[in-house]
């Protein structure tokens, strides 16, 4: 491992390598370790960000006697092991065998069981698949800032009548038909062009990641969300540009128009240019393929007859919900939200909205998601001993 910049970290948390993690060397940030013995808490941030996103929240988490794991995820940061070849194999990154790493490294630290899973982001859907997968291993999860909304369906009740072939959707086709011709982030994140567009920003990776985390946080002042109606062009157009885009502009384009001005970066102070800059130097250093080629699972649709393993399972462990307030990712799949709390999870006894938080809810507001999230593990506590 060549020598890396220290990473500017509260004093409580410490930074490690594990290796033998399901084909990786797995970095990990760590807090409450002083002590042997305490019940354990894993961490698993989305895109684009690190094990890094969780600092404010982590040191809170070990006060109330946890021991906190937050690994850097395959395709990311220092965790080394995996391929970011656009034309490399896919089936590493999908969800499955993200499980299987998270399931390698609560076990590499000695433990048999983890009191939560807790994702945030692109981490959401990893903490459910844990959930749903391996319930005996994690016993309650937090789904942050992207709503579950279950496995895959199977062809049901065919026997006498064959099943359907699955319609093409018709989303992308009806979007750039709009009078103001539009694309839908995912899919722009699948090609091949988008990693360089991000990574060879025109504007610099640094003020490129100012300019994508502003636009996506409580200080853009018009992310005001509301559920959407259905899954078409005419209501998911009214998401805004980051995950609606403009037809002809890449991400780099499409953020650069909302660039806070130098007194809104001097006033912020959730992710002072400081912070920032950790984030710019690891992207800077590997790019944003690895976190791709997760989008690029789901869009091909390459994995979908896997997770239909599922179908039918219900995240039954004691589950909560944390999105900040202003943050459309609650909203962006019309319906989801919904299908979370009535469908996919049976047992969920939390569904917070923070309000002055964008999509980075856990450094928007550290302190109201650390009392949220210390405040669900010991209600699930409860919830774990009753059954």
């Amino acid at each position: 491992m060549p020598t890396l910049p220290e990473i500017p970290l509260p004093p409580s948390i410490r930074s490690r390598y594990v290796d033998g993690i399901n084909g990786l060397c797995m970095h990990v940030l760590e807090a409450g370790f002083e002590t042997r013995g305490r019940p354990c808490v894993l961490l698993l941030h989305g895109f684009p960000e690190l094990a890094y996103s969780w600092r404010k929240v982590m040191p809170a988490l070990a006060d109330a006697g946890y021991h906190v794991i937050a690994p850097d995820q395959r395709g990311y940061g220092r965790t080394t092991g995996w391929d970011a070849d656009y034309d490399g194999d896919l089936a590493p990154f999908r969800f499955p065998n993200l499980v299987r790493d998270a399931l390698g490294l609560v076990s590499a630290f000695g433990y048999r069981s983890v009191e939560a899973v807790i994702g945030h982001d692109f981490g959401s859907p990893v903490a459910a698949w844990c959930a749903l997968i391996r319930p005996d291993v994690f016993r309650s999860v937090v789904m942050m800032s992207a709503p579950f909304g279950g496995a895959p369906a199977l062809p049901f009740n065919t026997v006498n009548g064959a099943a359907k072939p699955a319609a093409e959707d018709p989303i992308h086709r009806d979007l750039a038909a709009l009078p103001r011709p539009r694309k839908h982030y995912q899919w722009y994140y699948s090609t091949r062009e988008a990693n360089n567009d991000m990574h060879r920003a025109p504007q610099g990776l640094h003020d490129f990641l100012r300019a994508y985390y502003h636009h996506k946080s409580a200080d853009w002042k018009d992310n005001t969300p509301y559920p959407l109606k259905s899954w078409t062009a005419d209501e998911i157009a009214k998401l805004p540009t980051y995950y609606v885009m403009d037809l002809a502009k890449d991400m780099a384009a499409t953020v650069a128009e909302e660039m806070p001005s130098p007194v809104e970066i001097a006033a912020n102070t959730w992710l002072p240019d400081s912070e920032l800059a950790f984030y710019a130097a690891e992207y800077e250093r590997n790019g944003f393929q690895g976190g791709l080629q997760w989008y690029r699972c789901g869009t091909s649709g390459a994995f979908t007859a896997e997770l239909q393993t599922w179908s039918g399972r219900t995240i039954d462990i004691p589950s909560a919900f944390i999105s900040g307030k202003q943050d459309w990712g609650t909203y962006q799949r019309p319906g989801v939200l919904e299908a979370m709390q009535t469908k996919a999870c049976t047992n969920m006894i939390g569904c917070h909205l923070v309000d002055g938080a964008g999509h980075w809810v856990q450094q928007e507001q550290p302190k109201e998601v650390s009392r949220l999230l210390v405040q669900f593990l010991h209600e699930a506590k409860k919830h774990t001993t009753s059954n």
